[in-house]
């Protein structure tokens, strides 16, 4: 179990000698702190996690990680440059003062990471992550005793507090890899050493921030090239950006898609509206009929890359298809009640030009009369505009009515007009907010609600107020 020799051990040159209290979780938050927790304390200019430290100490944190002498009554070790002396007796509650908390805490992370005979499978992709994290650690789980990232830690913090939550008994590591620019993914790869790397698709998410889709590329590419030699890169056939990393890795290819030629295929798709989606599987000369409860056409390729995984890491095949069939897998996508005996179709965990487009195949393929509503979808950059007219116009191919909230989704509103939509049945709000008695008065009985947009629109306070007396 993860104690505190094993960080003065990584950040110092202090040899545990077996009596370090032990550490149960490793948190940012102060209000998370448990009895033996170690808390991180991070400097910032809105909050200073700083400001915490005292509190986490009265919450039973037995160490708190700090680039800053604190005041109060606690020991406070000095790891800046400085050894520890054999012998240093560990009174508890310490501060461990370093020069940068962020730097330290992946320090030890990769270091405990180091110490464990532990496979780490890493996803990455603009679209598709989360899903797929689920849905491989449902299939690996089957078989192997497998950790997940939780929700979305993705980045250069949450993936550390993920590695530092591994136990010997772990067999597996399924974590997602986020990125905004070229560095990063090399970064996270270096702290968690995969040997599985899921490419999911590339599109323009993060565009404002990357500068260009090549460099968009480029740095979902650094997890196919930091994989070693016996390892393996699952990548999209359907996807030519994906397929050309292929040239970019010692490890082995193995490909997946709705292209008979990959290694592993998928066609004969069904959707099945709300009860998930059928499809045939296709792997050498085997095929085999799979239905998961997951919403819409583009969850086959959800399937496809944990069923890949799973082939590489050598289940079998009733491992794998029981894996796909858990329920619980989904997580960006769900159905929720709403009023007048509707049906909203929840998605606004984020969005992008893709995962919107996917959802409106969806909503396609469902009965009822169709609202959908539609927020700006962020950071895309010189992308922006033709992303948002693209979704304008296969909106007015799905929606019998449209809704669009934010500044960018008026222009999705003004494309479903120009290609032919009625006025009468687009309407264009500001905010989130504002959309809510709109649409208290449009949903009639039976319709198929779809709600979408990104985190930074907060489109989930539209669900969470159609909701409120279901």
């Amino acid at each position: 179990m993860l104690n505190l020799g094993h960080f003065l051990e990584a950040l110092s040159s202090y040899k545990p000698i077996g009596t370090e209290p032990a550490i149960t979780s490793v948190v940012i938050d102060s209000r998370e702190v448990e009895p033996g927790s170690l808390f991180v304390a991070f400097a910032g200019e809105q909050v200073d996690g700083h400001d915490y430290v005292q509190s986490a100490f009265e919450r039973g944190a037995v160490a708190a990680l700090v680039q800053k002498l604190m005041p109060g009554d606690h020991a406070t070790i000095d790891l800046c440059g400085q050894g520890i002396a054999p012998g240093t007796e560990i009174v508890t509650p310490v501060c461990l003062l370093v020069e940068d908390t962020m730097a330290a805490l992946q320090v030890v992370a990769k270091a405990w990471r180091g110490r464990l005979p532990i496979r780490v499978i890493g996803i990455t992709g603009s679209v598709g992550k989360t899903s797929t994290k689920e849905l491989v650690y449902s299939v690996l789980s089957r078989r192997y005793r497998t950790l997940k990232s939780a929700g979305n830690q993705n980045n250069e913090i949450g993936l550390p507090l993920t590695l530092l939550k591994l136990q010997r008994h772990h067999q597996r590591a399924v974590l997602e890899m986020g990125m905004y620019t070229t560095g990063e993914i090399s970064r996270l790869c270096e702290l968690a050493q995969p040997e599985i790397g899921v490419l999911t698709i590339v599109g323009p998410v993060h565009l404002e921030r990357a500068g260009t889709m090549e460099a968009i590329v480029a740095a979902k590419q650094e997890l196919v090239e930091a994989l070693p030699e016996y390892g393996t890169a699952v990548l999209n056939k359907d996807d030519e950006r994906i397929m050309s990393m292929a040239a970019h890795t010692q490890a082995s290819i193995f490909t997946y898609g709705l292209d008979n030629s990959a290694d592993l295929w998928a066609d004969n798709i069904r959707s099945m509206g709300l009860e998930g989606v059928g499809f045939t599987l296709h792997y050498g000369q085997e095929a085999m009929n799979v239905q998961v409860p997951l919403l819409g056409r583009h969850s086959v390729h959800t399937a496809l890359r944990a069923a890949a995984v799973g082939l590489v890491d050598g289940l079998t095949w009733p491992e794998i298809i029981a894996g796909l069939s858990e329920t619980k897998a989904q997580l960006r996508l769900v159905a929720v009640p709403g009023p007048n005996d509707s049906i909203i179709i929840d998605d606004t965990y984020n969005s992008s030009p893709d995962s919107v487009m996917a959802a409106c195949n969806l909503l396609k393929d469902l009965d009822g009369r169709h609202v959908v509503v539609l927020g700006d979808m962020l950071e895309l950059g010189y992308m922006a505009e033709p992303s948002h007219r693209l979704v304008g116009r296969r909106a007015a191919e799905v929606s019998d009515v449209l809704v669009t909230v934010g500044q960018l989704g008026r222009i999705i509103g003004e494309e479903a007009l120009k290609v032919g939509m009625p006025a009468d049945q687009v309407v264009m709000v500001d905010d989130a907010v504002t959309a809510v008695p709109i649409l208290e008065e449009i949903i009639q009985e039976k319709d198929v609600i779809l709600i979408k947009g990104s985190l930074g629109m907060r489109m989930d306070r539209i669900v969470a107020a159609l909701g409120r007396d279901n």
